[in-house]
């Protein structure tokens, strides 16, 4: 008797909290093994790229070897080859991947966050008439440009006078409408088309516009890419911000565009973070477009790691360093953005 209530006065010091503020011993014990746990999982990778980074090629191809100084002699090889030997081949694509995942970065949250906030405050009602006339339209000027050899400028200029004077003519007697719900999925399902099918039509209209292998090129692309997940995830956002903060801002005479700056943005800075991290992410990583779109001239990271792909098979040590010049200034950003992508997570969490 006595021991069966020793083992239960055990059981509850161990996972029965003393205040409801605290966790109980054995409860700690567990979160912080599991935590432990998946820091480890984590961590390893980088860990096992950083060993790597540090070995010369022999080393590399003796076998796997885990602890610095005891197993093997690190070696600033291939990063000395990196940065000193081929700086200008490394540096010219790194510079590259910040000039345009940054930038394309910031168009897309800019022109993505006002169209969520539109399409979350605003009521559309476009014709299903001149939204077909538009896309028969530009079907026949992609058709023009790239089969016909029509200049693009001329195409684009009498593609938008017909359908100026098409809907002006044909539009008037239409009651068939589309609202902000079609809008928001059709903007959506453009991401889940792969971009492996529109590739090719995108390297043929560069080609056409002369915009080949230029910061311009991977600028637009990635921006139209990522467009869809800055609407699909800022909307939810603003259609959270309650609506009577904007209408008595209105009352006292603030324009959308401010109220839009001044009161939505700061508001939702905690989902503005979190997709802008995202976005940043698949901008740096994008891998396919590149590689279509660009040569020697806007050569991006993800193109120069590939490449250490040679004859003779993977250079793991010089794709290790690279990898590691990859992921710092993401690791960076994120450690800033940290506190609100936090809030982010939690605002979300609430909601559901």
């Amino acid at each position: 008797m006595k021991e069966t209530t020793g083992r239960r006065g055990l059981m509850t010091w161990l996972f029965e909290p003393s205040t409801l503020n605290s966790m109980a011993p054995g409860t700690k014990l567990l979160v912080y093994a599991a935590l432990a746990f998946w820091a480890f999982v984590v961590l390893f990778p980088l860990y096992w790229l950083a060993i790597t980074s540090l070995k010369l090629p022999i080393q590399v191809n003796d076998g796997p070897d885990y602890l610095p100084f005891i197993d093997f002699e690190p070696s600033l090889h291939a990063w000395k080859f990196l940065l000193i030997d081929v700086g200008p081949d490394t540096f010219r694509p790194y510079l590259n991947s910040l000039i345009v995942a940054s930038v394309s970065t910031v168009l897309s949250v800019l022109v993505g966050s006002m169209a969520a906030y539109a399409l979350a405050r605003i009521r559309y009602r476009p014709k299903v008439r001149s939204v077909g006339m538009f896309l028969v339209l530009l079907m026949a000027m992609v058709i023009a440009i790239t089969m016909g050899g029509v200049d693009w400028r001329i195409a684009v200029a009498a593609a938008t006078a017909v359908f100026y004077f098409l809907v002006r003519a044909f539009s008037k007697g239409a009651t068939r409408t589309l609202g902000n719900g079609d809008i928001l999925f059709w903007i959506i399902s453009q991401r889940i088309l792969p971009p492996v099918v529109t590739v090719l039509p995108i390297y043929v209209m560069f080609q056409k516009v002369g915009l080949l292998d230029t910061h311009a090129a991977l600028i637009l692309t990635y921006m139209t890419v990522n467009l869809p997940i800055v609407v699909w995830l800022m909307y939810d956002f603003f259609s959270s911000i309650p609506i009577d903060l904007e209408e008595s801002a209105q009352l006292d005479g603030a324009s959308r565009l401010r109220i839009f700056g001044e009161i939505v943005l700061p508001l939702a800075r905690a989902g503005l973070a979190a997709t802008t991290l995202l976005v940043l992410i698949l901008a740096w990583n994008e891998y396919l477009l590149a590689l279509f779109l660009s040569t020697s001239n806007a050569q991006t990271m993800p193109l120069l790691v590939a490449a250490q792909n040679a004859t003779r098979g993977p250079q793991w040590w010089y794709m290790s360093a690279l990898i590691l010049m990859m992921i710092l200034p993401v690791v960076v950003i994120a450690i800033g953005l940290q506190r609100f992508i936090s809030k982010g997570i939690l605002l979300g969490a609430v909601k559901g």
